[in-house]
């Protein structure tokens, strides 16, 4: 299938690697489509971009990257809504938001993107509380004397 992607102009992508957000994401109600782009030569990030409108894409990449203590309960309803038996079938991802500099950019904690990875359907969880939706992506560096 060609899209027309936000980063990479028009590019050839498998039809059965879309990953399906039937109730879409919060904001892009009607963006259901949406395919990983891996980031050339960089193995942390990817894109989310939506297969039918080009300037909806995401830099997205795995929260435990940046916090390995991130942790949350799966809601059961999605747990129900996505068909996920096992912990092992859930790929989770957050979004980015790069900044210039670098060190100012944040991940979003409170919202995971969770993805059922044999399936390849998705929906957004929103977390009531413990994490932040403009989280550092790099850790403060501690000074000491």
């Amino acid at each position: 299938m060609n899209i027309e992607t936000k980063y990479f102009g028009s590019m050839i992508v498998d039809e059965e690697k879309i990953i399906r957000f039937e109730k879409g994401l919060p904001g892009f109600k009607d963006e259901k489509a949406f395919v990983l782009i891996d980031f050339p030569d960089n193995p942390v990030f990817q894109i989310l971009q939506s297969t039918t409108t080009p300037s909806v894409a995401f830099v997205v990449a795995s929260p435990y990257h940046f916090n390995k203590e991130y942790e949350f309960d799966l809601a059961e309803e999605i747990k129900e809504e996505l068909g996920i038996t096992k912990p092992e079938q859930v790929n989770v991802l957050s979004i980015l938001t790069l900044r210039d500099p670098f060190v100012e950019s944040t991940i979003n904690l409170q919202a995971p993107l969770i993805i059922k990875a044999d399936s390849l359907v998705g929906q957004q969880m929103i977390l009531s509380e413990g994490y932040s939706s403009r989280a550092p992506m790099q850790a403060e560096k501690v000074k000491v004397d």
